[in-house]
């Protein structure tokens, strides 16, 4: 990428109107709620776009992961130039799954749009982020998106906003919020949503009026390290907001680290976002965004500041892990088939690589050198890293994931999150009964239209293999979400899957023969003609005890005929898991097996004799 440079005048910026003309705005937003839809038409609005070519394609959710899922994992930086002003808009995760990635782009935001789907209303983790904002002081603008839908209910949802406003304790300035209505997908907003318009500037001039300017404040050069970029040009870049004074290309700074050292550092280039680039310039003010080229060792979290007068800001804090999974290197016998890395070096790497830029992770090694425990914010924000890891093609197995248990004054805690599931009225009791069995508690029951809105206080353990059962059981009509909401005492036992595992007890070829004859045993994961291997989980037993099968079975064949000999087989198809719905269906004494190409489930112990004798050596028998 080619960077124009220019040179910004260094003047003093407090008695000049260029602060003046800088609004750095994040946005909230539920899944799916059109946020990065309105971000792209907001880009277009700015002219970024020289020909059409790119209109309508999603410019923010650039990973291939985030398309397909249709969220937003990584925040990004883009701004925009309009009627003279310059917005640096800072994009949010949804999901409270990386809470680590929303607590730090909000430190860059002077105001906040909260973008809200005009039928569903707020939802869980709509208030996750919102609740952050409004902590930090940020002013909101109320965006009601998606007004063009059959059902919509703009004014009713616009209650709604200020009711959860004032549940959040907002002040009387971030009460006093204005709305802006319309539909992203059809690229118009309005003041009413009953007078629809042709274009989005009533979004850019709210922004203008309402959000705050950043406050400058004269002094030396002071920067938070908030989020980083990554270049194979020039190696880490530090991004983050300038709190005070002026940063100049090519001065010697001080990185003030997590341990209170000082390490002295050279601003090799200094960049500010314009569009979707970044642009050379030889100074950035206090208030304005800003990337470095050059600093070695840094962490997100440390300060930039003067050598000779350090002066470190305010860490920041994150929302501790409730999840662990233990990652472990591939040693089935398929091991090396498909993965190009497959080492404990190449996985202990690629872990350390993510810490560098996923805050709410953490990695522990174990005893065992070839394993570590990677400790998350929920199944979703560690199946996306695995998801990641085998794209790029890494071979590992990941066990069952755990909750983290912690003791508070001597009591034992576990994670507790708020649940809200909103599904057809008849099959709210069918959600109830299914929750209370994984000890959730109700705590709100509404109506809205014709559907149930429930509201439940359940333990993280209760979440693990819930989303599957709740679409299953609604037909796939359930809306379903989650956030954590504190540590509380135990619970006690949660019964997980009662059914058995089906395991193969001989490698070779899955034969549709041998699958037809033991499809009254339970229902299978694998195709015929599929490769297994010994103590390979090809299947789930109707009972609740393991069986041990062997599906590579082969009809003999002679060469007497005889009338139904030749019966058809009817074999019902396979069930096929995804990454999420395998990691929430395993047992404590299997893995996850995942590959470039493959996710199989297999047994610890692939040896079915060794299974036995562990289990008797554990006084109890083979579950």
């Amino acid at each position: 990428m080619l960077f124009a440079r220019f040179s910004v005048p260094l003047h003093d910026f407090s008695r000049t109107p260029y602060m003046q003309k800088i609004r750095n705005v994040a946005i909230i937003a539920h899944v799916d709620h059109g946020k990065t839809t309105l971000v792209d038409k907001m880009l277009a609005a700015g002219n970024l776009f020289r020909d059409n070519q790119n209109m309508g394609s999603q410019i923010l959710d650039s990973n291939d992961l985030e398309r397909e899922r249709g969220i937003t994992i990584l925040s990004k930086n883009v701004s925009i130039n309009y009627n003279g002003y310059k917005i640096n808009i800072i994009d949010t995760p949804g999901h409270s799954d990386f809470g680590g990635e929303v607590e730090r782009v909000l430190n860059m935001a002077d105001g906040c749009l909260l973008l809200v789907d005009a039928f569903e209303g707020p939802m869980p983790q709509t208030r996750f982020v919102l609740q952050k904002a409004l902590q930090l002081g940020l002013k909101p603008i109320v965006v009601i998106n998606k007004v063009d839908k059959p059902n919509c209910r703009p004014d009713e949802v616009q209650e709604q906003v200020f009711e959860l406003m004032c549940n959040l304790d907002a002040t009387e300035d971030q009460l006093d919020f204005p709305t802006v209505f319309g539909s992203a997908k059809n690229g118009w907003m309005s003041l009413d949503w009953q007078q629809p318009t042709d274009n989005i500037t009533a979004v850019l001039d709210a922004i203008i009026k309402y959000i705050p300017e950043p406050v400058y404040n004269e002094g030396e050069p002071q920067m938070l390290i908030t989020s980083l970029d990554y270049s194979s040009y020039v190696g880490r870049i530090a991004v983050g907001r300038v709190h005070r004074g002026e940063l100049k290309d090519g001065m010697e700074v001080g990185l003030c680290k997590k341990d209170g050292t000082v390490s002295r550092q050279k601003v090799k280039e200094l960049r500010t976002f314009e569009g979707m680039g970044q642009t050379h310039v030889e100074s950035v003010g206090c208030g304005d965004i800003c990337a470095i080229v050059g600093l070695e060792g840094f962490e997100i979290g440390d300060t930039v500041s003067l050598l000779a007068n350090p002066d470190p800001l305010p860490r920041i804090a994150i929302d501790e892990p409730t999840m662990s999974m233990l990652f472990t290197i591939n040693d089935s016998p398929f091991f090396g088939k498909d993965g190009k890395y497959v080492t404990s070096r190449h996985i202990y790497d690629r872990l350390m690589r993510e810490l560098d830029k996923n805050l709410a992770l953490r990695v522990e090694r174990t005893p065992n050198e070839d394993a570590w425990l990677v400790y998350g914010r929920g199944v979703l924000h560690l199946s996306v890293l695995i998801e990641e890891m085998r794209r790029e093609g890494y071979e590992l197995q990941v066990g069952q994931p755990q909750v983290i248990i912690k003791e508070i004054d001597g009591v034992k805690c576990e994670p507790i999150e708020v649940l809200t599931i909103n599904v057809p009225e008849e099959y709210s009791s069918k959600m109830i009964d299914m929750v209370t069995r994984r000890r959730g508690e109700m705590t709100s029951m509404e109506t809205q239209n014709d559907r149930i809105h429930l509201e439940f206080k359940i333990p993280s353990r209760g979440i693990i293999g819930l989303r599957t059962n709740v679409l299953t059981a609604s037909a796939g009509e359930a809306i379903m979400a989650h956030r954590f909401l504190a540590f509380e005492p135990w619970k006690g036992e949660i019964t997980r899957r009662t059914n058995g595992s089906l395991i193969a007890t001989e490698g070779g070829t899955a034969f549709a023969y041998a699958i037809d004859k033991l499809q009254d045993r339970g229902k299978f994961f694998i195709f015929p003609q599929e490769e297994v291997y010994a103590g390979q989980v090809v299947g789930e037993h109707a009972k609740e005890k393991d069986l041990a099968v062997n599906v590579t079975k082969s009809k003999k064949l002679t060469n007497m005929r005889a009338t139904g000999s030749d019966e058809k087989m009817r074999i019902v198809p396979p069930i096929v898991f995804s990454l999420e719905e395998a990691l929430e269906y395993i047992k404590a004494d299997e893995y996850v097996e995942i590959t470039p190409s493959h996710i199989r489930m297999r047994k610890i112990i692939l040896d079915e004799l060794e299974r036995k004798r562990r289990a008797k050596a554990a006084g109890q028998d083979e579950e």
